[in-house]
């Protein structure tokens, strides 16, 4: 695959896509791009890094934001970007939900929000509950791009960053829980493991 052909979002959406998820089946990893490209697999942090970098080649700025859930849930990242001032994201996951996003929201909050009613439990808990500021990855050189080593310097990078709380404590004791339809729909996987 010439990776200078994914040269619009929705193709590199299309590429992340068919990669297979990445279960971590020998222990945790964060991969470099080059290493998820050599290895053909990635979860939803790998896949932002591989997105972000491919977005990267066509005058995008290397973005990846951390969708922050409650502690029983997983967090997500996702790689937003701009186009003609609106944002969108792409996303790396094995489920039905919590995928690419078209550039039509106006801001990063928007953006974010776009993702809420689909982050739930198995109970239909509602889960998301913030998000970090962008993180600009060309405050690392290039090294990330290359790297052998797992890239848990920016993981804690990204944990350090600016967050923004999404709910007041009372929303959060309000909420409603999705449908068993939603939560269904929720069960449906591209990977098995």
């Amino acid at each position: 695959m010439d990776i200078k052909k994914l040269n619009t979002p929705a193709k590199i959406q299309d590429f992340l896509n068919r990669l297979p998820f990445n279960f971590e089946k020998r222990g945790e990893t964060l991969k470099s791009p080059a290493r998820v490209l050599r290895e053909k697999n990635a979860h939803c942090f790998e896949g932002a890094l591989l997105g972000a970098y491919l977005l990267s080649l066509h005058g995008h700025s290397p973005l990846v934001l951390h969708l922050e859930s409650e502690k029983d849930d997983y967090d997500h990242v996702i790689a937003p970007f701009r186009v003609a001032g609106h944002w969108g994201a792409l996303s790396k996951t094995n489920h039905a939900v919590l995928r690419y996003r078209e550039p039509v929201y106006r801001s990063i909050r928007e953006l974010v929000m776009s993702y809420f009613h689909e982050y739930f439990l198995d109970n239909g808990k509602k889960t998301l509950r913030g998000y970090s500021a962008p993180l600009n990855l060309n405050i690392f050189g290039k090294k990330w791009i290359t790297d052998e080593k797992d890239l848990w310097y920016i993981d804690k990078k990204l944990d350090k960053i600016k967050h923004f709380s999404i709910l007041q404590k009372t929303a959060i004791r309000n909420l409603r829980k999705a449908d068993k339809i939603e939560i269904k729909a929720g069960e449906i996987v591209e990977y098995l493991k």
